[in-house]
């Protein structure tokens, strides 16, 4: 298969491998070499006539583009400007539960369920990074063998912060003691800090005390030896916890896209899609952000809303981030990226309508705010960036298990919830067998839809049982905090 035209309203098609000038193909004969996961054109587009693929404009020609050219930056643009008006046309999508499916995860007092039991040190501050690195190290040596894994996530965050900026540190790490796959947790502050451990747990609320433990490394004399104290309490309260059975319905998967290629929105994205889709037949839960990367097919998510006021909620998501583009002078679709275009994605609409393919077809049952916890089965809508860490990060902090991460270029990054890496492309997929977890490049090679996406599923039900992403064999685990404005 050399290509795939994804739509019979398209005017181009898309290369699967590259193609030469002078191949004839869909009748048309091309005027220049095609690299693969880049368009061609099956019929002559006019200057200023739109570009459609998916069904739906990715932007609109520069010049006369004629059968068999080669189409891309160099012949297109978008037609995305600042802020639109919307009008909710509610297409009825809602999923039934009809499917039963279990894995072995671990039941927390609240009831939530974890799919790993690890210990984390959460740090207030960014100061006390090379204390939790150090007590990380000694734990796992010590205790590692008790739970999963003893982690802790470095940021710079936690003092010198404003306003929202401090509301959302305080939020997501929060959220991270609150997280279902740690089994305990130790907070490590300074003392001094915006967000010392007084004020934090102003924001965490309520807690147990055997699961959560607070350590301010300026009140005591050697925060190593007391560090290790509280870790060696924490290791032996989680490893009290054994996996059980629980129903696929209290699997919460995030969605995520990150070195995407022209083969993203044709085999990685729509088998997330699937997957969504059929973990709603389940009755469980799932998480879409990159919020910049709705904008141009954001309406197909809006008039898939639940009702009005979860429509009037996604407009204010799209508008909001539109917005806080503007408030900084910067135009709103200054995306796709250099990796991206070398893949094959022209223009922010071209890459937009693959990205939410991941949702599925499903109907959008909430959206959320950063770090707001999720309390709607099905699909939500999250706020966050499409920046890889910032994203993945935010799924977490709504309460994803498990980021789904599809990837054309390739990237070895991970969150502290296992990560699946998924290759839109086999030679990625071949060359980086460290990296990627699923290969949907087989969606080009013969492989159904309905095969893959079940053969994908049932691989995601052993990993929330257990087994190990490439990403937590390599320990890649990482946080990003979402920041906007003023560094004191």
């Amino acid at each position: 298969m050399k290509y795939i035209r994804i739509t019979d309203r398209d005017n181009v098609a898309v290369a699967l491998q590259p193609l030469s000038a002078g191949e004839e193909i869909l009748g048309v004969t091309l005027t220049q070499d095609v690299p693969a996961g880049h368009k061609f054109a099956l019929a002559a587009i006019a200057q200023g006539e739109n570009v459609v693929k998916y069904a739906f404009p990715i932007g609109h020609a520069t010049a006369d583009i004629a059968a068999g050219d080669w189409v891309h930056t160099h012949n297109v643009k978008t037609n995305l400007s600042g802020l639109l008006e919307y009008t909710y046309n509610p297409h009825p999508c809602a999923v039934e539960k009809d499917r039963e499916a279990t894995f072995e995860g671990y039941v927390r007092e609240d009831g939530r369920v974890g799919i790993r039991n690890e210990v984390w040190i959460v740090n207030t501050v960014g100061c006390v990074n090379g204390t939790s690195k150090a007590l990380e190290r000694l734990a796992q040596q010590a205790y590692g063998d008790r739970v999963d894994g003893v982690h802790c996530f470095v940021h710079p965050y936690g003092c010198s912060q404003l306003g929202e900026d401090h509301r959302n540190t305080q939020k997501l790490l929060a959220s991270m003691v609150r997280h279902p796959n740690a089994g305990a947790v130790l907070v490590l502050g300074l003392g001094c800090e915006n967000n010392n451990v007084a004020e934090f747990k102003k924001v965490l609320g309520d807690y147990n005390p055997d699961r959560v433990k607070f350590l301010i490394t300026q009140e005591v004399e050697d925060e190593i030896e007391a560090g290790m104290q509280l870790l060696d309490e924490l290791t032996a309260y989680a490893a009290q916890f054994r996996r059980q059975t629980v129903p696929a319905s209290e699997l919460i998967i995030g969605l995520k896209c990150g070195g995407s290629d022209g083969l993203s929105g044709i085999t990685a994205n729509p088998l997330l899609g699937a997957a969504s889709d059929l973990l709603a037949r389940h009755g469980g839960t799932t998480l879409l952000t990159e919020v910049p990367e709705m904008f141009g097919a954001e309406t197909i998510l809006m008039d898939r809303c639940k009702d009005k006021a979860t429509f009037d909620k996604a407009v204010a998501l799209i508008n909001d981030f539109k917005a806080y583009f503007i408030r900084y002078n910067q135009v709103v679709y200054e995306n796709p990226s250099p990796g991206n275009k070398a893949g094959g994605i022209t223009t922010l609409e071209d890459k937009s309508l693959g990205c939410t393919q991941k949702g599925g077809t499903a109907e959008v049952r909430d959206v959320l705010a950063y770090c707001e916890p999720v309390k709607e089965k099905g699909l939500n809508l999250v706020q966050g960036p499409g920046n890889d860490l910032c994203a993945i990060t935010a799924l977490m902090g709504s309460g994803a298990q498990m980021v789904l991460f599809t990837t054309g270029r390739g990237t070895p990054v991970g969150a502290p919830i296992p990560t699946v890496k998924v290759a839109t492309n086999t030679p990625l997929a071949e060359k980086k067998k460290n990296w990627i977890d699923f290969n949907a490049g087989v969606l080009v090679q013969g492989k159904t839809m309905e095969e893959t996406s079940e053969e994908f599923f049932a691989m995601l039900l052993e990993i929330a049982s257990g087994k190990q992403t490439r990403s937590e064999e390599h320990d890649y685990r990482e946080i990003a905090i979402f920041k906007d404005g003023v560094t004191l």
